[in-house]
């Protein structure tokens, strides 16, 4: 019932309902056709020769971004001429052992080229190599006293060995970096901007990619979001470039031995908890080098790195007092949590219907049979039916003690809807529900319930599919198509995205009302769905609302369900409608203008906004 939004770009993806074979190609043909006509023959060969041999992961073309985007020599020299009113001291502290010495020295000169100069490089080298690398930092520091080795008795791995290059430091800020990695010489500019301009900043990270181990090609680059805690539980999303007041550092303790591997992520998750701000800069900083070692090239390298990032989530559920299971997700460097209840509460579910009595026999019926969560009642709100089958099946559901029918008079609003039927609801969750739903994973309402019980979590909604298997809704993106639109759209059910964000659990601005899990205190809190969105974007609209109270949307893909789309409304297929979908699309673009353009929070400003694969923006800045 609820709009699905539709991009302008590919309006005919959009209208198929779970298209056939042949409707899929075409549209197959047309969006590799716009392709072409925006960025040319080589440009699109790049792009399909990335789709067929890395998937989503865009190697070349993230290639060419990150040579487009480098600052030229006059911006160069403009950040090295600006003056801070506060110029904060960075602390880069580096672990070291045996440490290739190219890579050390690539290192050092990405230090040294900072367009920002007020910091120390600290490191720590454990290689208990009789000194050898002490001679490679003295050739490569070239008498520059901001640069600092200490060469330790013993190696004490990557946990300890960086606390020794901590206890060196003497900034205000300190930096974390691997030996063999580079720095964009703007890294540090960067973080003095942000800091500036977010005075309570305390912890800061930036976009990042993988470079060749000769530092010559580009690609996997990571476009990543503002803090999603959900996100940051699913994956260790911030990494690099990571940056923590030394205040904070302090107090919350060094890296730990017991998270080896993983002790980066541990001490992600503490800072998080006791930062005052936590700020991302949407720009690549950090180039994090593949060889033959690294679990950037081969996560099997490192597997017990996996075993340890459990145990970090773990241990940061524990002290935000959650129960909390975590499993490692189908990925290497995913995980799936679920929290533990002492009782499950009633859940509302909301189902607006008009005559389509075999949809909601199969919605209900899915439910009924393979729902793991039994605690729930079904409010069907009744509106405008005709058929007399209709009716004779709700005199067969008024025998059931968990369902209410509510009879709405009046004209389609599926905002004043879903308002009614909530006064009839007597649990302290609802579930918003279209008639077009079928259940497909017996625990969704479980793993749905397992989230909106903690008490930051505001709105939950789901992954649902087309009929023939590929996405139909993982998340809503503000901005996309000019006011908001489905991510991952036809991509496979299965597929992990772009960075895990379709297997993982990760935070949006927005998730469709077709299946929506809300508080019924915030519901009642916002006054439910603004009536005047009567069909497009009434849940976007209500997600924004609900995030403004300081809740957070979180997309669970562990709740699976079909969505048979608008099968009992209908398309935008006459004059009236094609009306009625611009004013609301007008009213969102208006009311929520702060988070379009490149501005929505959970959405990097980097990825494009005419196609909902998270491909990077700007793609033809400049011809090859």
């Amino acid at each position: 019932m609820s709009e699905e939004y539709i991009n302008p770009h590919l309006a005919e993806k959009f209208e198929v309902q779970h298209a056939s074979t042949k409707v899929k190609v075409i549209n197959f043909i047309k969006r590799w056709r716009d392709y072409f006509r925006k960025d040319g023959f080589y440009r699109t060969y790049i792009r399909a020769y990335d789709r067929v041999f890395y998937g989503n992961g865009n190697r070349h073309s993230h290639h060419w971004w990150t040579v487009d985007h480098a600052l030229k020599s006059d911006e160069l020299e403009k950040q090295r001429n600006t003056k801070f009113d506060y110029e904060p001291k960075f602390s880069i502290v580096v672990p070291m052992y045996k440490t290739n010495e190219r890579f050390l020295g690539e290192l050092i000169s990405s230090v040294r080229t900072q367009t920002y100069s007020n910091f120390e490089l600290c490191l720590a080298d454990g290689s208990c190599d009789g000194g050898k690398l002490r001679i490679a930092v003295e050739k490569f520091a070239a008498g520059d006293n901001r640069i600092k080795y200490k060469e330790l008795e013993n190696n004490g791995g990557i946990a300890e060995n960086t606390n020794a290059a901590i206890e060196m430091a003497i900034g205000d800020f300190i930096v974390f970096c691997d030996h063999d990695d580079v720095i964009t010489q703007d890294a540090l500019f960067e973080c003095a901007k942000v800091i500036n301009e977010n005075p309570d900043a305390e912890l800061i990270y930036s976009d990042q990619d993988i470079m060749d181990s000769k530092g010559k090609f580009f690609y996997g680059a990571f476009f990543k979001p503002d803090y999603s805690p959900d996100y940051l539980c699913s994956m260790n999303y911030i990494s690099h470039l990571h940056v923590i007041k030394k205040t904070l550092l302090d107090e919350i303790g060094y890296l730990s031995a017991d998270y080896d591997g993983s002790q980066d992520y541990d001490l992600t998750f503490r800072a998080c908890e006791k930062a005052k701000k936590v700020c991302h800069i949407p720009r690549i900083l950090y180039h994090w080098r593949a060889n033959k070692d690294s679990t950037a090239d081969n996560p099997e390298n490192k597997l017990y790195a996996f075993e340890n990032g459990k145990k970090a989530i773990e241990d940061h559920y524990k002290r935000l007092g959650l129960d909390a299971e975590v499993t490692i997700g189908g990925w290497y460097g995913l995980y799936h949590t679920k929290f533990h209840w002492p009782e499950n509460p009633l859940l509302s579910i909301i189902i607006p219907n008009k005559d389509h009595i075999s949809d909601l026999k199969l919605v209900m019926g899915s439910i009924d049979e393979k729902s793991t969560y039994k605690n729930y009642e079904y409010i069907i709100v009744e509106n405008n039916s005709t058929e007399q089958e209709t009716f004779d099946y709700y005199e067969e559901l008024k025998k059931r003690e968990n369902v209410t029918i509510a009879y709405f008079d009046g004209p389609f609003n599926y905002s004043k809807i879903n308002n009614f039927g909530a006064t009839f609801a007597n649990g302290d969750y609802f579930l918003l529900l279209n008639n077009d739903i079928e259940m497909i994973a017996p625990d969704s309402l479980e793993q749905m319930m397992s989230y909106i019980q903690r008490e930051d979590v505001g709105i939950v909604g789901a992954k649902l599919r087309f009929a023939d298997d590929t996405i139909q809704h993982a998340g809503v993106v503000m901005g996309l198509g000019g006011a908001a639109a489905n991510v991952f759209t036809d991509f496979g059910y299965d597929q992990p995205g772009n960075f895990f964000r379709l297997a993982g659990v990760c935070n949006y601005s927005a998730v469709t009302a077709a299946c929506l899990l809300v508080k019924k205190s915030l519901f009642e809190q916002v006054n439910g769905l603004d009536e005047d969105f009567v069909v497009a974007y009434n849940d976007v609209d209500f997600c924004l609302r609900v995030r403004e109270t300081g809740a957070l949307v979180v997309y669970q893909p562990k709740a699976e369900f079909y969505h048979y789309e608008s099968k009992s409304r209908g398309y935008e297929d006459d004059e009236k409608k094609r009306a009625r979908f611009a004013k609301e699309t007008k009213l969102l673009q208006e009311r929520w203008a702060k988070y379009l353009n490149g501005k929505d929070p959970y959405y990097n400003p980097n990825l494009t906004l005419d196609y909902a694969d998270f491909s990077t923006q700007k793609y033809d800045r400049k011809a090859l």
